[in-house]
């Protein structure tokens, strides 16, 4: 069933070209068939039993297909299959007519793929890559629309942000694997209190959270978020409501058994998350455009579950799936009506919008509806939710301080949309506006009256969804009693503090967004603004840094490399007292003592020579000196090649003198020539060095005796050179040859170029921003 949205995927183009947008109804059912797989599994999980299988992938690596299903991952996979249903059907009525509609639905369920591979997944590493594919199939669906700027900025901006994540991700889950010597999340768990105990364990963690807070956008990682915004109404529906954003919820909550105890654990996600919750609502309030004053009541949400999470008692964690699971049903509602109202009235701006109630009556009681769970009105789900935060934080401390504050906030956000745009005085829109056709209007009336629906039916929730959700968050059996029936208590009373609150802020909404934006521009700087910065920062460090270590001249390149050769073979020597004995002066015939003075004094030529191809042709005539005392020395074949070399570099290197304008002579200054002139003696000494002393060490005879029994064996040939050449080291000869035939069409398309005139450099980013300016 895993797979089956990817076969989805493989036909929408298809289906879509076939059938239009009515294609959605057939792509719809492979994940309408994996809700139904999910829902097949409640009455065993409910009863407390956990359904895991799988496969061997690689082994080598820890990889495998492994999968779990409990109260907490099945809630998640029913509520994406579930959700991704009704938005596949949406985008269907959404994008008709759109010549993209197949690649987006394919994407739609890719992404699908993805998110049910992580919530699924019991392996660590395959954990880690459908992570990152969310990732990436999310860049692919923000950046769908990829011919606006904006929408190409979210795209990368959420892909830089939660990818930077998955690898603080990775880096933490391999560490907690060699911590334990798991690579599955249960083993992880089984071996929680030794990961406790560890001196790596806050480090680990801090990685972990990380990865979960740039996923879930918690502060200071919240601004790409409202940027995804310009991705289409249907995938931000999804990612808000049961995807993406809540990954990082879901990491922290499956990993709750492992870190719950710790103090790191206990303080830093109460702290980021309630910063989070207020920030996001505060945000919110000054907003005009629908979908990011719902963006950022996501983000505050996304911050009441991590606060929730970190408090981390059982009370808390019953209200953090309670919250969970009445959020995905009440924001994948209102975000689907504001795609409504934006595809049939042609506004999104809710300050051009009003009255709308008689011409959408369908989409008016939908809003109204999941506002009234949003705002945790008495008989809705949010309101079994709120109860349940507020009897978990009632020490009074400042988390509940942050709750009350954070969903007045998110009261006033939800019914402002259900209110100010259906209610008053008709305003005149781009669009004649009416109710969207079925596929639009399914998905948007079904979650808003779901919130409404399981509130009614409480024990039956909380026994085949709470209840065995925050069994598996706890690692222990725990039982939600909470009913949406209204009772004289703390958290009740504490609720009509937070409608009352939001109340107050709905009835001046204008005057307090208008606070907010003067607020929010004497602040000036965030942390959108310093995602730009720091992105441009890396580009022109990475622009200068690479102009200093290639600035386009050759001589400045092999300088570096002869350098680090030099270092390289005299550093070792001198550092660990390497250096080789002095050598023996060998006993030379006169043939031979001939042949290394014409070496010499081919070296000296070199030296003195007035002319470049007068120290060419010298240095060829060191070099055949060598290969003469090569030949005397008993080492014919490496005599061969090295005329070879010799005759080939003397003819390149002329061809080369001719083809270039270079200077007749060497002109350098002098104190160049002596700077030159040390490498050039270190890299010789270093050399020179190195041979000795490894002349020095026994020669050991074993593939000396190797090659000598089985040449003529294996290999049938009598020339235990020539087999080890052509049979035993074939390849790496291949290789070679390879390597000499692409040096050799180099230097030919060097000898053939001509220079272009340069008039600018290219990928400048100076130059860039000067010629904007």
């Amino acid at each position: 069933m895993l797979f089956a949205p990817l076969l989805g995927a493989a036909f929408s183009p298809l289906l879509v070209r076939a059938l239009g947008h009515n294609a959605a109804w057939i792509l719809a059912l492979s994940l309408f068939v994996p809700f139904l797989v999910f829902a097949g599994h409640i009455d065993t999980v409910a009863a407390g039993g956990i359904i895991t299988g799988g496969f061997t992938w690689a082994p080598t690596f820890g990889a495998d297909f492994l999968w779990k299903l409990d109260g907490l991952s099945l809630t998640f996979a029913l509520l994406i299959s579930g959700i991704g249903t009704l938005i596949v059907l949406y985008s269907g009525a959404y994008l008709k007519g759109h010549p993209g509609q197949g690649r987006f639905i394919a994407f739609i369920l890719m992404f699908s793929f993805s998110m049910l591979g992580v919530v699924i997944s019991d392996n660590l590493l395959m954990l880690f890559i459908y992570w990152e594919l969310t990732s990436i199939t999310s860049f692919l669906l923000i950046g769908f629309d990829h011919e606006r700027e904006a929408a190409r900025r979210g795209a990368y901006q959420a892909l830089l942000v939660t990818g930077g994540g998955g690898l603080c991700l990775l880096a933490g889950l391999l560490m907690l694997g060699q911590l334990t010597g798991a690579n599955s999340i249960s083993g992880l768990i089984a071996g929680g209190a030794a990961i406790r105990d560890h001196y790596l364990a806050e480090a680990a963690l801090v990685l972990v959270l990380l990865g979960a807070f740039t996923k879930s956008a918690q502060f200071p990682f919240h601004f790409w978020l409202p940027n995804a915004m310009e991705a289409p109404t249907p995938v931000s529906a999804f990612l808000h409501s049961a995807t993406m954003v809540k990954a990082g919820v879901y990491l922290l909550m499956r990993l709750y058994p492992v870190f719950g105890e710790m103090d790191l654990w206990q303080t830093a996600l109460p702290l980021f998350g309630g910063v989070t919750l207020l920030v996001g609502g505060f945000l919110a309030l000054r907003q005009t455009d629908l979908k990011l004053m719902l963006a950022y009541t996501t983000v505050a949400s996304l911050g009441l579950l991590v606060m929730l999470t970190g408090i981390g008692h059982e009370k808390a964690i019953e209200a953090a799936v309670l919250y969970l699971f009445a959020h995905a049903l009440f924001k994948g509602a209102l975000f689907m009506i504001a795609g409504v109202i934006d595809h049939e009235a042609g506004s999104r701006d809710i300050t051009k919008l009003g009255g709308l109630g008689r011409a959408m009556p369908i989409t008016f009681a939908a809003a109204l509806i999941a506002a009234c769970s949003m705002g945790g009105i008495p008989f809705f789900a949010g309101f079994m939710a709120k109860e349940e935060i507020y009897a978990a934080l009632t020490t009074g401390n400042l988390a509940m301080i942050a709750a009350i504050a954070g969903n007045a906030m998110m009261f006033a956000i939800g019914f402002a949309i259900a209110l100010k745009v259906f209610l008053g005085p008709a305003v005149e829109t781009p669009k004649h506006a009416h109710d969207g056709p079925v596929l639009l209007m399914a998905g948007p009336v079904l979650l808003a009256i779901m919130g409404l629906a399981v509130a009614l039916v409480p024990t039956e929730l909380h026994q085949f969804i709470s209840s065995p959700m925050a069994s598996a968050v706890l690692g222990a059996s725990a039982h939600v009693e909470i009913t949406a029936i209204p009772h004289i208590s703390l958290p009740f009373l504490l609720s009509l503090l937070t409608i009352v609150l939001g109340a107050v802020i709905l009835l001046f909404l204008d005057r307090v967004r208008a606070a907010a934006s003067r607020l929010l521009d004497i602040i000036g700087w965030g942390p959108d603004r310093g995602f730009d910065q720091f992105v441009s920062g890396t580009v022109r460090g990475a622009w200068h840094l690479t102009r200093f270590l290639q600035p386009g001249r050759l001589e400045i390149y092999l300088t570096v490399v002869f350098i680090v050769i030099a270092l390289s073979l005299l550093w070792p020597l001198f550092a660990f007292g390497e250096l080789p004995a002095w050598p023996s002066w060998p006993a030379l015939q006169i043939h031979e003592a001939a042949f290394m003075l014409i070496a010499v004094i081919g070296l000296v030529a070199v030296l003195i020579a007035r002319s470049r191809i007068t120290a060419i042709v010298a240095l060829g005539i060191q070099g055949f000196a060598v290969a003469v005392l090569y030949l005397l020395f008993g080492a014919p074949d490496l005599s061969f090649t090295q005329f070879m070399v010799e005759t080939l570099s003397v003819v390149i290197l002329a061809l080369i003198m001719t083809r270039l304008r270079l200077d007749v002579t060497d002109r350098r200054p002098l104190g160049h020539v002596l700077f030159d002139g040390a490498i050039a003696i270190a890299c010789g000494l270093g050399f020179a060095l190195f041979l000795l002393r490894a002349v020095e060490i026994p020669f050991n005879t074993e593939l000396t005796e190797f090659f000598s029994q089985y040449s003529k064996i294996v290999a049938h040939g009598a020339n235990v050179v020539n087999v080890i050449i052509v049979d035993f080291r074939g390849t790496d000869t291949l290789g070679e040859i390879a390597v000499v035939t692409i040096t050799g069409l180099a230097i030919l398309a060097l000898i053939r170029l001509r220079t272009a005139p340069v008039t600018r450099t290219f990928n400048d980013p100076d130059l860039e921003e000067r010629e904007r300016i």
